[in-house]
């Protein structure tokens, strides 16, 4: 594999040290990139249709990122530019979450980006600033440097399942289920199923999970 696909693309010339003056940048191609996949989903993001966007060829953009995936981890390290970092206020616990609900609040924004913040984690420039805070706010927790890695990369992990989650059970399929749900109940076949149906209250909002979730999650990996 040549060393250019092995390494990331950060670690690379802006351009390709060859051919014309540059014409455009990573910033102007992974914006145009960001704006097809808040708009058309995921799947919409190829070479050729960011080329169209910005109004030029598929070859092109070759000249700037060698591929798709390098398109996918500059969308994801620009996203990450998002977050408002402040600083520090002791409260490790309460620090964290403050992050994950930003990251709940940009996944929410951008409904492509927890499928690869799970299928594809990217540490990039932005990705590092946020690293490095979230080390910052672990400065004198006595948890082992591997396990504060483990708690951010946990800290992601489980906020783009909740936010999956949450899309998921505003899409066109949740009234299906459930009604399928309630058939099951009625059937009496599976008295655990009826039983939980029985206990839920008509029209009962489910409580938001989210906080108690993840701190009882990062307290495991971190202790304390």
């Amino acid at each position: 594999m040549p060393e250019q696909q092995q390494s990331m693309i950060w670690m690379r010339p802006e351009q390709a040290r060859v051919g014309r003056p540059a014409e455009r940048s990573r910033v102007e191609i992974t914006t145009a990139a960001l704006k097809v996949a808040d708009r058309e989903g995921l799947e919409a993001v190829s070479m050729r249709r960011v080329a169209a966007a910005l109004g030029t060829g598929a070859a092109s953009l070759y000249r700037y990122v060698a591929t798709r995936d390098d398109l996918l981890d500059l969308m994801t390290d620009s996203v990450a530019g998002e977050y408002d970092l402040p600083a520090p206020s002791g409260d490790w616990q309460a620090d964290l979450l403050a992050i994950a609900h930003q990251a709940r609040r940009i996944m929410r924004r951008h409904p492509w980006l927890p499928t690869l913040v799970i299928t594809r984690p990217t540490l990039g420039p932005h990705g590092i600033g946020l690293l490095e805070q979230v080390l910052d706010v672990l400065a004198d927790h006595p948890a082992e440097p591997a396990r504060k890695l483990e708690a951010f990369a946990l800290l992601n992990a489980l906020t783009a399942l909740f936010v999956q989650n949450e899309l998921a059970a505003t899409g066109p399929d949740t009234g299906r289920q459930f009604r399928y749900l309630q058939h099951v109940a009625s059937a009496g076949d599976h008295p655990r199923i009826t039983a939980l149906l029985a206990a839920i209250p008509s029209g009962d909002k489910p409580r938001d999970r989210f906080d108690a979730v993840l701190a009882g999650a990062l307290t495991s990996v971190l202790g304390g």
